[in-house]
């Protein structure tokens, strides 16, 4: 029995610049960081008592006899990709719901990559793992996905991430000193709005709008560079609030399906309180709302946003990985 521990992130700058329809003529580039938020996948060889084949867990319940039956996109093109050559159960856990923002897919994918090939007696690098990800979803499934969430989760950390033609993303931790990274981790909030979302249905819109978008796509790229400066800088941490707010501002332009009104609301209420910066995570128009707050303005804050899940949240340096076997 395999068991792996696979992070979901968040990304603060770049995000729409990862897609291969950007970045393979003008490269793209995010600055992110995985969170002790996870996804959990167990994977073992099924006994050969039970007249199916394949037994998998996660909202719904399927036992099949081929792959082929198996309904799970992600699951079924794993299961053919891995070639394992026997039966195997499979069982999905996580600790955020699905259509989120911190990007649960991928983290999916990457997890059940890494303990079905850990099945296999095959133990992945980061960079095979984040690789093979990225083929399944891309490639295999055809997914409108870009190319940081399979990173983010397979490597961990807070890092910078450059994307080029192909599949090959490089990863450059950021390494700040620890009252850097306490400042930076003490004022994010992330509340959950309730509203759930298709991504894939976003990011095909933000796929087609993209050669409309290259103007406002480079600036937002551009922010990513101002982040890692500001960071390893001595200006007060503050002004990373008031790029995060740019940020928004740039990508709730990207299309008309990024916000809705139930969500400006939300993040004016917030600005209003005491929030200096913000954005939604992941493609938009739901999920989990990111914030800047001061931590003097961070009960207001809350008390603002009462009727939303405030999720504590805490930087994570692992990535994807085995935790029984």
């Amino acid at each position: 029995m395999i068991i792996t521990r696979t992070p979901f992130r968040v990304s603060f700058f770049g995000g729409g610049t990862d897609f291969p329809v950007f970045f393979n003529d003008h490269g793209g580039q995010v600055l992110s960081t995985s969170i002790d938020k996870y996804c959990y996948i167990m994977a073992r060889e099924l006994p050969p008592f039970f007249d199916y084949k394949y037994r998998i867990r996660y909202t719904k319940r399927e036992e099949t006899n081929s792959i082929d039956e198996v309904s799970h996109p992600s699951v079924r093109a794993c299961l053919r990709y891995v070639d394992l050559p026997y039966g195997v159960e499979i069982v999905h856990s996580s600790d955020i719901p699905a259509m989120s923002g911190i990007g649960s897919s991928s983290a999916f994918t990457v997890g059940l990559l890494n303990a079905l090939y850990l099945l296999k007696g095959i133990e992945l690098s980061k960079q095979e793992l984040c690789q093979k990800a990225l083929y399944i979803e891309q490639i295999i499934l055809a997914e409108n996905v870009g190319s940081q969430d399979q990173t983010a989760s397979s490597y961990g950390g807070l890092n910078h991430i450059s994307f080029s033609a192909g599949m090959n993303p490089d990863v450059s931790p950021i390494d700040l000193s620890s009252h850097r990274r306490d400042e930076l981790q003490s004022s994010l909030m992330l509340f959950f709005t309730g509203f759930s979302r298709i991504s894939s249905d976003i990011a095909s819109a933000q796929i087609k709008e993209t050669p409309n978008k290259i103007p406002e796509l480079l600036e937002m790229k551009k922010l990513v560079d101002q982040g890692i400066e500001l960071l390893n800088s001595e200006v007060p941490i503050d002004y990373f609030g008031e790029l995060l707010h740019t940020s928004w501002c740039y990508k709730r332009t990207l299309t008309d399906r990024v916000t809705n009104q139930d969500i400006d609301d939300l993040y004016e209420q917030a600005r209003a309180a005491g929030a200096i910066g913000g954005k939604l995570c992941g493609a938009g128009a739901g999920g989990f709302l990111l914030l800047f707050v001061p931590i003097e303005k961070q009960v207001q804050v809350k008390q603002a946003l009462s009727h939303l899940l405030h999720v504590p949240f805490q930087f994570e340096e692992h990535g994807s990985h085995v935790i029984f076997r």
